[in-house]
């Protein structure tokens, strides 16, 4: 998708990536996404998009991506997966990518929030990405539990709420710039889009 660099005063203009109609991601952005389901929120988004995908995660982390467990949602050859020594590498490695544009989709595995530096750093580099290459990369930081990473674009908690067989997940909107918080039930479905939103139910 052509992009051009992205400014705060150009939000309208700002292209996105879409999951599902109810569902976009602003491009040339960092986007958090936490719960214990956050993976697979990763790898939906990478069915929707071509190219490979950088799949950064700690190398002494033991609960490490099984790359034929994303089978079902799409080609893991896409995968290319970088594993630092170092908290500050995982940060590093995440950035030069988005600056190089050569990537579309860049998921930084964490095992915590990134303090508010790394983040606008990781925000200029993907917006520089854009400049360079003409094709806007996205950022996806996965932290465990509720998060908390500041100074993101968008965040999103999903937890997985199975049925049967059937594959479904709880997912959350909690922060955008210019939408409110909204809950669906996400049903995975065997068409293009992948995914079937239910809005969830008022709690009030």
């Amino acid at each position: 998708m052509p992009a051009q660099l992205l400014s705060r005063r150009s939000e309208q203009a700002r292209p996105v990536q879409v999951l599902h109609p109810d569902v976009s991601l602003p491009l040339a952005r960092m986007h958090e996404v936490c719960g214990a389901a956050r993976r697979t929120f990763a790898a939906l988004l990478a069915r929707q998009m071509q190219g490979p995908v950088l799949w950064i995660i700690p190398a002494w982390e033991s609960d490490q991506l099984n790359p034929e467990g994303l089978l079902p949602f799409f080609d893991p050859s896409r995968l290319i997966f970088v594993a630092p020594k170092r908290i500050e590498d995982l940060l590093w490695c995440a950035e030069e990518t988005l600056r190089s544009g050569t990537v579309p989709l860049v998921v930084a595995d964490l095992p915590g929030p990134p303090g508010l530096t790394a983040v606008r750093r990781m925000h200029l580099a993907a917006e520089n990405g854009a400049q360079l290459t003409g094709h806007a990369p996205l950022g996806l930081l996965l932290t465990p539990g509720d998060g908390g990473a500041p100074g993101v674009e968008t965040r999103w908690h999903m937890e997985p709420a199975y049925h049967g067989r059937e594959r479904r997940w709880h997912l959350q909107r909690r922060r955008a710039r210019s939408l409110p918080p909204k809950a669906w039930s996400a049903v995975q479905t065997h068409t293009h889009a992948g995914l079937n939103l239910i809005p969830a139910p008022d709690p009030g």
